[in-house]
């Protein structure tokens, strides 16, 4: 399979986006990062060279697509707490929006034209049924979903209006780090279930507040479909070489195909550590959906893509050693 030769990864000194630029570099592809590391880290750029910018700085994004003889961009830069777009909502439209406008205008400016973007399964909202499909209707229900939704629009505007060729994926939740150790997740503050359960667990943290327990599932706690980063990481790789060998715009949800509750995820913490995990228990949170779970049938059929770290205490086990390390240090 073809791909081109050199892309500019936004925000690849994030979470995913370092993982991305990892894969990319180990299929001889060069990533150039563009991040301008207000949550990202710059130790994680590991790869390719760092170009320090904010996104909204047109001309900023215009030098490096040339100074790097850009032939593609997959663009992660973006604010995703869903809590704080709630309390900071034009944040997120000012940082999210913008940032999308820029970098479509640079890109266009350039004659860059294939472009793989981070959306989400925030744009969905509450679902009507399950599995979500890509025919289940976009409803949002907070200003960050809103947010990768009106990107995905954009996206879909200025393809129809002229050159550019795109591919949306829709991650559902991205879990685990690096299986060979050399990048994990790292946030401030921290959100995800799992870095949170593993806190808790090493002492680095306080009880897991998990917010209801009567939800209609099975144990009565949230279900969600987790998918290991580095599969994400590869499903972007596949995405570029499907732009560079002609493939339609596209929009696709990332995930398993399986769900696991909160409890679950406490169990399977507890069984890769070893240890207890102090739980809190609290109400339900406003507009949490009981269950998200992904069909992930059209990336399989378009882009041959199929996770295949799907087992939680795997996904548990590689994410465990960057917060291990925190509680040692704690010790000493």
């Amino acid at each position: 399979m073809t791909a081109p030769a050199r892309i500019l990864v936004t925000g690849g000194a994030g979470y995913i986006g370092a993982h991305c630029c990892k894969s990319l570099a180990r299929a001889g592809i060069a990533p150039v990062t563009f991040d301008n590391l207000s949550r990202g880290h710059r130790d994680v750029v590991k790869w390719g060279p760092l170009e320090v910018g904010d996104l909204r700085d047109r001309g900023a994004v215009v030098r490096a697509l040339i100074r790097h003889r850009i032939e593609a961009v997959i663009h992660f830069a973006a604010l995703a707490y869903v809590g704080e777009s709630m309390v900071r909502p034009t944040l997120y439209y000012d940082n999210n929006l913008d940032g999308m406008v820029s970098l479509l205008g640079a890109m266009a400016h350039v004659g860059v034209t294939q472009i793989v973007f981070s959306s989400s399964c925030a744009t969905y909202g509450v679902p009507q049924s399950l599995p979500i499909d890509e025919t289940t209707p976009q409803n949002p229900i907070n200003p960050y979903g809103r947010t990768k939704l009106f990107c995905e629009w954009m996206l879909r505007d200025a393809a129809e209006a002229g050159d550019l060729r795109y591919v949306a994926l829709r991650y559902f939740n991205a879990a685990g780090a690096d299986p060979e150790g050399e990048i994990g997740e790292r946030h401030t503050p921290e959100t995800h279930l799992i870095p949170l359960a593993l806190m808790a667990a090493y002492g680095t943290g306080p009880a897991l507040r998990v917010f209801g327990t009567d939800y209609p599932t099975p144990d009565g706690t949230c279900i969600r479909d987790y998918i290991h980063v580095a599969d994400l990481a590869q499903a972007h790789l596949r995405a570029l070489r499907y732009l560079a060998e002609g493939g339609e715009n596209l929009a696709a949800n990332l995930g398993t195909g399986q769900g696991a509750s909160v409890l679950e995820v406490i169990a399977a913490v507890e069984r890769v550590t070893g240890r207890k995990v102090p739980v809190s228990f609290e109400a339900r949170r406003p507009g949490d959906p009981a269950e998200l779970v992904a069909d992930p049938g059209l990336a399989s059929v378009r882009l041959g893509f199929r996770a295949h770290h799907r087992d939680l205490d795997r996904m548990v086990a590689d994410a465990a050693p960057w917060f291990a390390v925190s509680a040692k240090e704690l010790q000493r």
